[in-house]
């Protein structure tokens, strides 16, 4: 039987092996897009499910009012929180729908949208990359697993090459990359 600090071990070891692989070109391709959506006054809208929802809000957190660039903002809004719209969109139109709606309301030609996901393949991110592609807006993918069809259908993507089923590793190292480029700005902006 495996102790409490033999998995400690073997789980710090995985994520520290994930780590590694990261690509991290696509991540510094991530926070650039980032500060030129900034410049161009773009919103990045943040989605995901679950516990990638909660990254989804720790992301636009960290990237609008982390960087404290009130004079120039970063325009990021997370489709999760707005409980009142969400359960609305899923009660009269359906759960699949909660981001396609938002987008259809916020988004315009020129914006990005991230999607969060570890099978990349929930439905509601499906309508909502469709949307995109259909109205000119790019499309960034933080996905884990296999990357579903959230990494075949997205123009930049940053994968975690767990296991299926992996969801712990998966959304850890989500937020690894939501604290490095929170980070990044901080530094960039605070210490300039």
């Amino acid at each position: 039987m495996t102790t409490s600090q033999d998995f400690s071990h073997e789980y710090l070891d995985y994520l520290s092996s994930l780590i590694a692989q990261l690509d991290r070109e696509s991540i510094a391709r991530f926070a650039d897009l980032l500060l030129d959506s900034r410049e161009s006054g773009s919103t990045t809208f943040f989605l995901g499910n679950g516990g990638s929802a909660s990254t989804a809000t720790h992301f636009v957190n960290d990237v609008s009012l982390g960087s404290r660039q009130f004079d120039k903002p970063f325009r990021a809004i997370s489709l999760c929180d707005n409980q009142a719209v969400i359960t609305a969109i899923a009660n009269d139109d359906g759960y699949e729908n909660i981001f396609l709606q938002q987008l259809q309301t916020l988004a315009k030609s020129g914006d990005t949208i991230v999607c969060i996901s570890a099978s990349g393949n929930s439905k509601n991110l499906i309508k909502a990359i469709e949307y995109a592609k259909e109205h000119n807006i790019y499309i960034v993918g933080l996905t884990a697993f296999d990357g579903g069809y959230l990494q075949k259908n997205c123009d930049l993507n940053i994968h975690v090459p767990t296991k299926i089923g992996e969801y712990g590793p998966a959304e850890d190292l989500h937020m690894v990359v939501c604290g490095l480029v929170g980070s990044y700005f901080r530094r960039k902006f605070l210490n300039a």
